[in-house]
């Protein structure tokens, strides 16, 4: 609620002081006692007298004073300098640190590049050295490096995902700024479009491995939508965790319609899909060699990919944004808290069934 306030002051008129009411008076008053010539006469020489030794007295100490003023000004002259000095020394200081940071940032980038590529490279090996008919595994050909490569890079972005999450809880309870907790939101937002990015080039490499959610846990995949998370349920596990204003509240019932109908609309289109590919693949023609002609399939699917990467994910990510802005930055904070340990406790819920005697 925006206010404007309306400040008032009432200024005491103040009286003048008219020194030249009081020379009027001093000469009324000279008039009124001296009479005569000679005292004028003498009247005159004393006020003479007076004004030369006034003149000498003022260009006495009018030099001196002068002599003041400048050497007073010296230690101000010098303390602007080192200001000045000061403020281009910081200015000079925060661009190498920035420079710094972001050297820093382009290695730790690289290195990161460096490590997916080893780790590869090691799980190519592996494959190889085992004997392992990687077709039998669902991703032939050029598609296993793209599918490998995935799985690595979702494993590292789980691990980082709990300690912005661990991050978050931590700047709640300190006495961090809100300008330090945004930093820290908009950090972990920024790592959900990361995951996005990743599931884009793994659906590139095979978009049925990632509809399978065979990279998912099993209880997660209890809850897969279109290779992922409904954005609906991402408004499920925050609103309840949170204190909300009627306003927001209101906001939020609307985001969830909306995100219901796009939901709606996507899974049609997904039935739609699915029927059209089987229909494509069960009319195939048979090419001789117990081989069909399956261009027309294959172009169904990359109908398929365009709907994971640019429609079912980018409403995940959308809905996800548009939340955060009917937040405050402390709930915003706490949302994402919230859905990083129902992510987690989803992966925990699937290793406590796997390790659960059987009935």
């Amino acid at each position: 609620m925006n206010c404007s306030f309306t400040q008032y002051f009432n200024l005491d008129r103040m009286d003048v002081y008219e020194p030249m009411h009081q020379f009027n008076m001093w000469g009324d008053f000279k008039g009124n006692i001296y009479q005569d010539a000679a005292a004028t006469t003498m009247i005159s020489e004393v006020d003479a007298k007076l004004d030369n030794q006034s003149e000498d007295t003022s260009h006495t100490t009018n030099g001196p004073s002068n002599q003041y003023d400048q050497e007073a000004s010296k230690p101000a002259d010098k303390v602007l300098r080192r200001l000045a000095q000061n403020r281009e020394a910081a200015r000079k200081s925060r661009l190498r640190k920035k420079a710094y940071v972001q050297q820093l940032e382009a290695s730790r980038l690289k290195l990161h590049h460096l490590e997916l590529e080893l780790e590869l490279t090691r799980a190519q090996c592996a494959l190889v050295s085992g004997g392992v008919n990687a077709s039998h595994l669902g991703f032939p050909g050029a598609a296993k490096a793209g599918i490998a490569a995935f799985e690595i890079e979702y494993e590292q972005w789980v691990e980082e995902q709990n300690k912005k999450t661990n991050g978050l809880k931590t700047a709640l309870q300190s006495a961090l700024s809100n300008e330090e907790i945004d930093k820290l939101v908009t950090d972990t937002v920024n790592h959900y479009g990361i995951l996005f990015n990743i599931k884009a080039a793994a659906a590139k490499a095979d978009v049925c491995y990632l509809i399978s959610g065979a990279w998912k846990t099993s209880s997660e995949r209890l809850f897969l939508w279109i290779g992922g998370f409904r954005p609906s349920e991402l408004l499920k596990v925050l609103v309840p965790q949170l204190e909300l204003l009627d306003q927001q509240s209101h906001d939020l019932y609307n985001l969830i319609q909306a995100c219901q109908q796009a939901e709606d609309s996507l899974s049609q289109g997904m039935e739609k899909l699915q029927q059209t590919l089987a229909e494509v693949v069960a009319c195939s023609q048979a090419l001789g060699g117990g081989c069909y002609e399956m261009h027309n399939a294959i172009d169904k699917l990359q109908e398929l990919v365009r709907l994971v990467i640019q429609q079912a994910d980018f409403v995940r990510h959308e809905t996800l944004q548009q939340t955060l802005r009917y937040l405050t930055t402390r709930q915003a904070a706490q949302g994402l808290i919230s859905l990083g340990e129902y992510f987690q406790r989803l992966r925990d819920l699937s290793s406590a069934w796997a390790i659960h005697p059987a009935l």
